[in-house]
């Protein structure tokens, strides 16, 4: 497979494009696995077990495979192993404290929205500190401010005026966990 940033090719974008998608239904699908564990006091962290194990089958198993395919070194610099376990250990802390807040009342589609907008702001922060813009920060483009600002005004306005969920269809599991339940929570 030819490396896409190479290519000089827009192949970055379908690969971002998937992860929006992907990450778009992350929240939902957990909220949904904590919920169908039936088991409202322990149902996160059972949920959140299965996430760890999905991790270890694309995380690991899917690079190592194409490691081995492509015949790759497995020399690991100690800089890119550090900086890598932390974004593993910061990945799935969020991951983590997303059921938490699904467990403290928060909604896949409140709490997914502000971390969707909130992210790319810390991220923007945090990348242009570590990697200051050449005439510093003076010379940042006043847009790119404003849309750090339409981030924050965007999650508040569909955090603060979601629509009410619907009526649930009824279940014809026995064990299915009802509307109001507090597995729901």
């Amino acid at each position: 497979m030819p490396n896409p940033s190479a290519s000089g090719g827009m192949m970055w974008l379908t690969f971002a494009l998937m992860t929006v998608l992907f990450w778009g239904l992350y929240g939902i699908f957990l909220h949904s696995g904590q919920v169908g564990m039936a088991d409202p006091v322990n149902g996160r962290y059972k949920a959140f077990l299965w996430v760890g194990l999905a991790y270890v089958l694309v995380a690991v198993l899917a690079p190592a495979g194409m490691l081995v395919a492509k015949g790759a070194s497995w020399s690991f610099p100690m800089k890119g192993m550090a900086w890598s376990l932390i974004a593993g250990l910061v990945g799935a802390a969020g991951a983590f404290c997303v059921l938490l807040a699904f467990g403290a009342k928060g909604t896949p589609a409140t709490v997914m929205t502000i971390i969707f907008a909130g992210a790319p702001i810390v991220n923007a922060v945090v990348a242009l500190t570590l990697h200051p813009p050449r005439g510093g920060w003076k010379s940042i483009p006043l847009p790119f401010f404003a849309g750090i600002l339409l981030a924050v005004i965007g999650a508040s306005l569909v955090t603060l005026y979601k629509p009410a969920p619907g009526a649930a269809a009824p279940s014809a599991h026995p064990s299915a966990v009802a509307p109001g339940d507090p597995a729901n929570e």
